[in-house]
């Protein structure tokens, strides 16, 4: 195996990585259900964002100038963050845990792909495109298995803004993602990159920790979820994701954290008490061959521009 064969797995594994560790945290939010869903994500994703930039600090620190020279993109990067988690619970709220999290996770890797094919001038491949296809489907079957019967009364009539809101979340997290890789691109280290870019998104969402926060602190075990939150799925996972971007496309990253929703229901399944009909258990089934067809090698090609070693002129 080559050294960039080497490299492109182990992005991909540490992007998996990231994608199990994200699918703990419905379970997680379940152990304090008094804390609302917006001060879950505000906490996890402002706690998690401002400890990465404290680890980074020494990074950022070499990387300033080049971080400085880019700061449009490292904005961008920083308002998507900050929009990412208010959007994504917000959906969860309206249209309920299981259409939330599969509009928004499942619309990020084409949204991601979109991104890419204008930006980069990203060519994606047929094998690339079949498993985005078994992905997307093993969303839907989720979806439709997890849903039926199951949506929270009252729901109904807000599905259609709560879908909407998944859909910004989706091209948040897709936007966020093609960000910290093009810092990547220009020679910053993937945690200084990540460490900027979720840092100053962390700072964003202070104003609402301390508006939607006051519950964390109400009880030992909600303070225990809170920093579960910060610390595992969101500061552990995103240096795994940021490990990874430094290595594979942003739109196969995006692809490969569809796995995040399998672990969630297995999880669910486990722990919560939930039951998954047949239709889930297909729906897992063509996520992990998603997996399969994403992780084989030549999933995609680059314009030249992109090449590896090639830096942008602009």
């Amino acid at each position: 195996m080559t050294r960039d064969a080497k490299e492109r797995q182990l992005g991909i594994f540490t992007v998996l990585l990231a994608a199990v560790l994200w699918g703990t945290t419905g379970t997680a939010a379940t152990f304090a259900p008094d804390v609302s869903a917006v001060a879950i994500g505000a906490v996890a994703m402002g706690g998690g964002g401002l400890m990465q930039a404290m680890l980074s600090a020494g990074g950022i620190r070499r990387h300033l100038t080049q971080i400085k020279a880019h700061w449009h993109w490292l904005l961008v990067g920083a308002i998507a963050v900050a929009i990412y988690p208010l959007a994504f619970y917000a959906s969860m709220r309206l249209a309920g845990v299981t259409i939330g999290t599969v509009v928004s996770i499942g619309s990020a890797p084409l949204l991601s792909a979109l991104i890419e094919y204008r930006l980069d001038g990203l060519r994606l491949g047929a094998r690339w495109m079949i498993g985005a296809g078994f992905g997307l489907s093993g969303m839907l079957l989720l979806c439709l298995a997890e849903g039926s019967g199951h949506m929270p009364s009252g729901t109904a009539t807000a599905v259609i803004p709560g879908t909407l809101l998944g859909l910004l979340a989706g091209l948040s997290y897709a936007l966020y993602s093609w960000t910290a890789r093009r810092l990547m691109q220009q020679g910053i280290a993937s945690r200084a990159a990540m460490g900027a870019t979720f840092g100053i998104g962390g700072l964003m969402l202070l104003p609402v920790l301390l508006l939607t926060g006051a519950p964390l602190l109400a009880s030992w075990g909600n303070a225990a979820v809170g920093l579960y939150m910060a610390f595992v799925p969101m500061l552990l996972g995103y240096l795994c994701f940021g490990h990874g971007l430094a290595r594979i496309p942003a739109s196969t990253a995006t692809t490969i954290t569809l796995f995040e929703p399998v672990v969630a229901a297995c999880l669910a399944v486990a722990i919560v008490g939930e039951r998954l009909p047949a239709m889930g258990w297909g729906g897992i089934a063509l996520i992990l061959a998603c997996l399969v067809c994403i992780s084989a090698p030549v999933g995609s090609t680059r314009s030249p521009a992109q090449q590896p070693g090639h830096q942008p002129s602009h």
